[in-house]
């Protein structure tokens, strides 16, 4: 695929150079890293990274192609690539295309031939940071312009750009349990796995009041991971709060177990350059054990494996054996908990997923049956 000169210019005024392939308009955005060694087709359609340009620290991407069955969302979610080297070819049973020709046919931008070694070494010194994806050898006006109107993180209420604008079902009609499902930029895997689990799943927009939400007579309330900034989705702990004052069971995966987080009193903070990857460990507090896990995330709620700051009626459950971040939070009375991680992860580690199991267990105690 043909290709012309290009850069990433970053907020601070680093310079990366390399080739570019594609849309030929900069393109601004915050940078971020994953250390994803695979599942770049589920990285790039999963609506948490939407505004986000994505570094891939694998070397080389694309090998195996795109395929039909494995998009996270319906269309690719990220603002634009910085890769090392993308593969001229692909080779897999299940290929349907090449990754490049998905992408810019998407109107996405590649970015090849950068050193991604330095650039990630440089956005976990200095943080992540806005940056800018243009043409040419050196920053144009236009690109600097575009870069200096790009809007920080911050504030962002991306959730309510990718959500689904209308309610829709997915499952067995007839499957023994129903669950409704905030979407604030699901992620497929997760409804397959409610499925898989006995589940028929109502979808509904992020700002579904809760007086709407009990009239679909759910079983269990399930909050969806999504992009942005948590504490700038300003409507969803009102709602929040009032399905738990309704004692419904409710589970919540990354941006989902923020929104407990504040529904309940406390607060999030922007982390320096976030987890995003499939191998970062995780520590149950109860039992000890230790889980490999996958993330996706920029902000994080504020506290130890002591406690949420102000907040004692919501207990830490897991941490982070990185930094320390809260990785998981369970009401001390209620019958509602969520994770930062994702327990959905397809490809992925699996160690998260009983957590599912755990969601149907409160459903089941509840006496939820989906026949009400």
């Amino acid at each position: 695929m043909q290709s012309t000169p290009g850069f990433l210019l970053l907020e601070d005024g680093t310079l990366f150079r390399g080739q570019l392939i594609g849309p030929s308009a900069p393109t601004v955005a915050e940078v971020v890293f994953t250390t994803n060694m695979t599942g770049y087709q589920e990285v790039f359609t999963d609506p948490s990274y939407r505004g986000q340009l994505v570094v891939m620290t694998a070397p080389m991407i694309g090998n195996y192609g795109i395929n039909a069955e494995d998009p996270e969302s319906g269309a690719p979610q990220i603002a634009g690539v910085v890769v090392r080297e993308i593969s001229p070819v692909h080779s897999n049973w299940r290929a349907s295309g090449d990754l490049a020709s998905w992408l810019t046919g998407a109107g996405i931008p590649i970015l090849t031939e950068v050193d991604t070694r330095r650039l990630t070494r440089h956005l976990r010194t200095a943080g992540v940071m806005r940056g800018v994806v243009a043409p040419g050898d050196t920053p144009s006006a236009e690109a600097l312009a575009a870069l200096d109107a790009c809007p920080p993180m911050e504030g962002l209420d991306l959730a309510t750009v990718v959500s689904t604008k209308e309610p829709y079902t997915w499952g067995d009609a007839s499957a023994p349990h129903h669950i409704v499902a905030y979407d604030f930029g699901i992620k497929r895997n997760i409804l397959r796995l409610f499925e898989e689990h006995g589940c028929r799943v109502t979808v509904v927009p992020s700002d579904t009041p809760a007086a709407e939400v009990m009239k679909h007579a759910p079983d269990g309330v399930f909050l969806s991971n999504g992009p942005g900034d948590p504490a700038a989705v300003s409507y969803a702990p009102d709602n929040i709060r009032a399905l738990a004052a309704e004692k419904v069971p409710m589970f919540g995966i990354c941006l989902g177990h923020q929104l407990l987080g504040l529904t309940f009193g406390g607060r999030t903070e922007k982390m320096p350059y976030g987890h995003r990857g499939g191998n970062h460990p995780v520590q149950d507090v109860e039992s000890g054990h230790v889980l490999i896990t996958s993330q996706n995330h920029g902000f994080a709620v504020a506290g130890t494996a002591e406690g949420v700051e102000g907040v004692p009626e919501l207990a830490v459950t897991h941490v982070n054996l990185n930094d320390g971040s809260i990785e998981g939070l369970a009401h001390r009375e209620l019958p509602i908990f969520g994770v930062q991680y994702h327990p959905e992860a397809a490809p992925g580690p699996h160690d998260g997923r009983p957590l599912f199991n755990r969601f149907l267990d409160t459903v089941r105690a509840r006496g939820g049956s989906g026949q009400k």
